[in-house]
């Protein structure tokens, strides 16, 4: 088997603000896998590598990739324990392969158009007005799961933001889930989950940075909100410390990023791991672009989506590529009958 890589920046349409910064652009890479003796018949999964997040946010990345690729044609193992997005693409690419080269690396009921994945709607970080414009798209779209990210503006600005929603959509009508990521410090924590709490919220994800195992099993405990953990789980790649963080922390939900904690096969670990604890979770898509997005939601659909997951539509990039994958209303949707619009990329 031959495989090749290249990298890519996915552009911004508007600037994503997050607690970390503002994105406006994001690199990426993909690998693409062929037999030598049919190269028109390829597998191709993306290495979605998220600078400042991803376990394997390294300098030298592209060139533990180009090593990766020229050690598979010459049939030779690699470790990629330590490289989770690497993992996540080759892993894409392989099954993609394996179903003929189609962009079906998990071909079920979801890929022939029948079928369809609830998703919440994702309102980004801005200014006051910007989220309240941002809220009020989401809520005439549709959406009656939207997750909102905090932390990053006034604290009181963002309790306007909810009392907004609430004052027109009680909590049977629009289900509110909150992404902090890691933006409350661990002393005032728990007052504003107390705060916050007054809104009817789903869950909060990661209400302090990851890494404070004793003060987020605290939170866990004593929260009036759920608490999903997110980048605690990041990084985390041996079986019996992710079995420790879960047991020390007992979180309520996990959010599972394939492209971070490693592929589907460590996801369904972690899915598992959680399961055998009582602790319920959904599925997130981390700013891939439709490459990632797409063999994530393929994923998702095949193993079965009871709740609104966190997965993208697709819409944030100037320069995504054209996908089967369609947004109606608040479910993704497949259309087995649309092309996939690939440029031309420099293989290498």
């Amino acid at each position: 088997m031959i495989a090749k890589y290249c990298k890519y920046i996915l552009r911004f349409k508007q600037p994503a603000g997050t607690s970390r910064g503002v994105l406006t652009e994001k690199e990426t890479y993909f690998i693409k896998v062929y037999e030598p003796s049919t190269p028109e018949v390829f597998g191709i999964g993306e290495c979605a590598l998220f600078r400042g997040l991803s376990a394997d946010d390294v300098p030298d990345y592209e060139q533990r990739l180009a090593a990766l690729c020229q050690a598979i044609s010459r049939d030779e193992q690699s470790d990629l324990t330590q490289f989770p997005s690497m993992l996540f693409g080759l892993e894409t690419a392989v099954y993609d392969l394996s179903s003929g080269g189609r962009r079906t690396p998990f071909p079920s009921a979801f890929t022939d158009g029948q079928g369809e994945i609830p998703i919440n709607g994702l309102v980004w970080m801005g200014s006051r007005d910007e989220m309240l414009a941002r809220i009020d798209d989401k809520l005439k779209a549709g959406f009656t799961t939207i997750k909102i990210k905090v932390g990053a503006i006034d604290f009181e600005s963002e309790l306007d933001l909810l009392r907004h929603i609430r004052k027109v959509f009680p909590a049977e009508a629009i289900t509110i889930r909150l992404d902090a990521n890691g933006g409350f410090s661990p002393d005032v924590a728990l007052e504003r989950l107390d705060a916050l709490a007054r809104y009817d919220i789903h869950s909060i994800e990661q209400p302090i940075k990851a890494g404070q195992w004793d003060e987020m099993a605290k939170l866990c405990l004593n929260s009036p909100i759920p608490i999903a953990l997110d980048e605690e789980l990041i990084g985390i790649a041996d079986t019996a410390e992710r079995c420790r963080m879960l047991d020390t922390i007992n979180p309520q939900f996990v959010v599972l990023k394939p492209s971070l904690v490693g592929g589907f096969l460590q996801t369904q670990q972690w899915m598992m791991l959680a399961a055998q604890r009582g602790i319920g979770g959904w599925i997130t898509s981390a700013l891939e672009s439709n490459i990632g997005l797409n063999a994530i939601a393929q994923w998702t659909a095949a193993m079965g989506a009871d709740m609104p997951q966190g997965l993208g539509t697709g819409a944030l990039f100037t320069n995504n590529f054209d996908c089967p994958l369609r947004q109606i209303g608040e479910s993704l949707c497949y259309d087995p009958t649309a092309h996939w619009q690939l440029p031309e990329l420099d293989w290498r």
